[in-house]
């Protein structure tokens, strides 16, 4: 999509003459009518320079801006701007063209020719009937307050007529409604908080994206329909002809919200062309075969796989409070004070990444291109930076073609070497979905920052007088698949941590259907955080860990580059000034390793496995533990009533009040969530010792 480009002064008014009649402009001067009164001229002349001021800021397609009126265009001001917009060196037009034939142009434009906006697809495409609107099926009470004395059954009248069928309509399933995601309460909710801040600089983002599948394959029993059931509501298939992808991001800025709004309205953008790039192919096709929809409806299955929704969550074996006390890891108390913070489990090892049948020699040229732009404009720990989930390859050419030695040999020379080592190493990372969502992180960190470097900085006055290379990162920043510019006027320093999640389903099923396999693909930089819900014990199970500088695999990687970790005066290790060692941005700290590169898990889902997964930001998860966040949620009764109540908790028992997010996402398990292990009592001594705490009036004295 094409950039945005601002149109020169001499053509911004001339532009705005696409409604004109041209014919009023083959008047010879000669023929001019009569003038026309002062207060008329004086009002279309004002008309026509608030129209041409109004072409230097942003409308929204299709917006009309106030036109001119012919006589304008006759007069001095006017012939001058029409002579300057003819002129040869300022556009391909003719310097004779006539009058007519300018306008004739210029209303072949319009405003819809700038690029719009790409629009991010927040909503999912489903077949009815009822889960859209209340999938709770263990709901036993009227959805009305009448009594019950008050229902009385319908009677046929000999003269009433009987209800209408709707035509060409044989089932109901036919019909495809559009929902969007953040309405649909049932199935999603999201809560933002700016705690005690001035200003909330947290931003999430939840919706479909269009890319091909990555889940992993249903087995036949899955796909052996018997019959035809409509008790439960299917996804509709996107244009890659596989399910709907789910995407849920939440994204923490610090210094400013440049970088976090960037990725919330880019990030979804870079996954979706990356994929493309990078030639993935779906998991669910195979030579080209899309995937059947009509042998896909998990809720009739034959075998062992469950027959229906009640059937899943009949199979779920659920764990007594005995089984699951000693696993619980909450705050140690003492009174109604919290003395000692439950400290974050580090994630269990998830699923191995599956290889795809992608275009590797496309991939690792890509591959190696990044690496190669990061080395040359970033430096510092990018010179010799590897990638876990990149080709080995293309870390050795980006590597060897930019060293200094490479540049005093002739080509000939550098090219056996250099084919010499790439023999020598072998191909051990396979394409994987795993690779492009590294790729698309790496990618739109290093367009940030070196967008962020060729603007001026606001805290230096004398940048005009130091030349272009003292800025740490140099280059032009690729445009995002929007075609948009990447942040402000002036340049931006801060950064941003980000956490997303990814579902993709073998059938057309949707993925919180309790009988519906899937797969979920979590990709975390920085302290945002992921939690999953386990059905059968109630037990929160952590997908993501914090990159702070303190962690020991965080410790080991930056050592060769930090001069120094410095401890702060709360005793929290620091690099750089920053309690996080990867995240977007941070320009002046890329050098040192505060990297982009992503933590990448995959878990894939049995029916009515996990109730819900959560995402949040350090807000809520600085402040409580995973089983008190996962308890609040046990206890709502839609997900958007459970992240309002865990952003309600977390700021009220914090003490620094800082910007809180949650995101709630509904899985198949969701109607069994309070019947796992201890439900939600586990935490609720320490959730009123944490609330009487908050409400006492010694608080702020200690």
């Amino acid at each position: 999509m094409a950039a945005v480009r601002r149109r020169p002064p001499t053509q911004s008014l001339v532009f705005a003459l696409q409604h004109v009649d041209p014919a009023s402009f083959h008047t010879t001067a000669a023929a001019a009518p009569p003038k026309a009164p002062r207060a008329a001229y004086d009002t279309e002349l004002l008309d026509a320079f608030m129209g041409y001021l109004s072409t230097f800021f942003h409308h929204p397609p299709m917006r009309r801006v106030t036109m001119p009126g012919p006589r304008v265009l006759r007069s001095a001001v006017g012939r001058r701007y029409l002579d300057a917009y003819a002129r040869p060196s300022r556009t391909s037009l003719s310097s004779t063209a006539s009058t007519g034939e300018l306008c004739d142009r210029f209303r072949s434009h319009s405003l819809t020719d700038r690029s719009s906006k790409r629009n991010f697809h927040n909503y999912f495409v489903t077949h009815l009937p009822s889960s859209s609107l209340h999938p709770d099926s263990r709901l036993q009470h009227p959805h009305h307050k009448l009594p019950r004395s008050a229902s009385v059954p319908h009677k046929q009248d000999p003269g009433a007529a009987p209800a209408a069928v709707p035509p060409n309509m044989p089932g109901r399933d036919l019909t495809v409604v559009r929902i969007p995601l953040r309405s649909a309460k049932h199935h999603f909710g999201a809560s933002v908080s700016r705690g005690q801040r001035n200003y909330n600089e947290d931003t999430n983002q939840a919706g479909t994206i269009s890319m091909p599948s990555f889940a992993k394959r249903a087995p036949m029993s899955l796909v052996r329909r018997q019959s035809r059931s409509l008790t439960e509501n299917t996804t509709a298939n996107s244009s890659f002809g596989d399910p709907q992808i789910f995407y849920f991001g939440v994204f923490d800025g610090h210094g400013g919200t440049e970088c976090s709004e960037f990725l919330r309205d880019e990030l979804h953008g870079y996954i979706e062309q990356a994929a493309l790039d990078f030639g993935l192919p779906s998991s669910l096709q195979h030579q080209g075969t899309s995937l059947d929809t009509s042998l896909s409806n998990p809720t009739e299955t034959s075998g062992s796989a469950p027959r229906s929704s009640r059937d899943a969550l009949n199979r779920v074996d659920m764990k007594s409070p005995e089984e699951v006390q000693d696993q619980l890891n909450v705050p140690a108390t003492k009174g109604n004070a919290v003395v000692q913070e439950a400290s974050h489990e580090p994630p269990p090892d998830g699923d191995d990444p599956v290889p795809a049948a992608a275009d590797e020699a496309k991939a690792e040229e890509l591959e190696t291109k990044l690496l190669g732009e990061y080395r040359n404009t970033v430096g510092g720990y990018f010179r010799r930076f590897t990638c876990r989930y990149f080709s080995e390859r293309a870390a050795t050419r980006a590597r060897y073609s930019g060293s200094d030695a490479a540049s005093s040999m002739d080509d000939n020379t550098l090219k056996n070497r250099l084919q010499k080592e790439m023999d020598e190493t072998p191909v051990t990372t396979p394409v994987t979905v795993e690779s492009v969502l590294t790729y698309a992180f790496l990618r739109a960190d290093l367009d940030f920052i070196t967008a962020q470097a060729r603007k001026p900085d606001p805290d230096d006055p004398h940048v005009a007088d130091y030349p272009v290379n003292k800025d740490e990162v140099l280059g032009q920043p690729h445009l995002p698949p929007s075609g948009h510019g990447i942040g402000g006027t002036a340049r931006f320093k801060g950064g941003s941590t980000a956490s997303i999640a990814l579902i993709a389903t073998p059938t057309p099923a949707p993925f919180w259907h309790p009988a519906a396999h899937s797969t979920l693909l979590v990709a975390h930089v920085g302290d945002t955080r992921v939690l999953l819900c386990e059905t059968a014990t109630g037990l929160p199970r952590p997908l993501t860990h914090d990159h702070h500088p303190s962690s020991p695999t965080e410790t080991r990687r930056l050592m060769r580059y930090a001069e120094s970790l410095v401890t702060d005066s709360f005793g929290e290790e620091r690099i750089s000034g920053l309690a996080n060692s990867r995240a977007f941005g941070d320009m002046q700290s890329k050098r040192i390793g505060v990297s982009a590169e992503p933590d990448i898990v995959r878990v894939n889902m049995e029916p009515a496995e996990y109730s819900f997964l959560v995402l949040m930001s350090d807000g809520v998860s600085g402040t409580l533990s995973d089983q008190e966040i996962v308890d609040v949620i046990k206890e709502a009764k839609t997900p958007e009533e459970g992240a309002k109540h865990v952003v309600e908790y977390a700021t009220e028992v914090s003490k620094d009040g800082d910007n809180a997010t949650c995101l709630v996402v509904r899985l198949g398990g969701w109607e069994r969530r309070m019947e796992g292990g201890l439900g939600s009592l586990g935490t609720k001594e320490i959730r009123d010792a944490r609330r009487a705490e908050a409400l006492d009036p010694r608080r702020g004295r200690r």
